[in-house]
């Protein structure tokens, strides 16, 4: 048919979109899980629960483990549209590959001021993802908020060579890996049940998300990043 066909009989000129969604699983789970592996491992080499000369395995670890979780989470949530999130586990994974590597490299025990500032403006870019995602996902933003500080602190740490920055970094990390492996557990229920079984303080659109089901997706995606004419 041509143009002028098409338009006598009322049909649009304008090519029909399809959009297919894809459900993917919630990628907090697996970068949850890294996050607490890794703030424990960290935590060892801190508190000085793991001998100086077991330094360089904590390294191949942190590099074979959260790094390679933590990436996953990363992409993962890009795909799900999840810019903040994404930001955040991203920098938590690129930031554990540069400690592993540090700890392979390093001779046991010794700090790094180049470490440090690495430590320190992580912290500073996880806080401001952390604030972010705290504005719809109160659980996973303080998570993040803390996992900011134990970064900064261990930062001053490495800048310092003060031994109290050094333990109470390792005490965050505690504090870290408890708190993450709640958000594992809470958000792996809450995928199994698909509702909220355990409090994760979703609010706004993260909340209408679990409330209302896909719905609330499908009427907000014709103003998404890829589908609208701007972004």
């Amino acid at each position: 048919m041509s143009p002028g066909e098409a338009n006598r009989n009322g049909a649009s000129e304008r090519p029909t979109a399809q959009i297919f969604l894809r459900p993917l699983g919630s990628p907090l789970t697996l970068g949850m899980s890294g996050l607490a592996i890794a703030s424990l491992v960290q935590s060892g080499v801190e508190l000085h629960w793991t001998p100086s000369d077991q330094t360089f395995q904590a390294g191949l670890i942190l590099i074979a483990v959260p790094f390679v979780m933590q990436l996953l989470a990363c992409i993962f949530s890009y795909h799900a549209r999840d810019g903040a999130t994404g930001a955040a586990v991203g920098v938590l994974a690129t930031t554990w590959l540069a400690i592993g590597l540090i700890h392979i490299a390093a001779k046991p025990g010794a700090t790094s001021g180049t470490l440090g500032l690495l430590l320190v403006s992580a912290g500073g870019v996880l806080g401001v993802s952390a604030s972010a995602i705290a504005s719809t996902k109160a659980l996973p933003g303080a998570i993040f908020g803390a996992a900011a500080v134990r970064f900064a602190t261990a930062g001053i740490y490495q800048l310092s060579t003060v031994a109290f920055w050094g333990h109470a970094a390792g005490l965050l990390g505690l504090l870290v890996t408890a708190l993450a492996l709640y958000a594992t557990l809470a958000f792996e229920l809450e995928g199994q049940c698909e509702r909220a079984a355990l409090p994760t303080f979703r609010r706004g659109r993260a909340a209408a998300a679990i409330r209302d089901g896909a719905s609330s997706e499908r009427d907000r995606l014709v103003v998404e990043p890829g589908v609208r004419e701007t972004t």
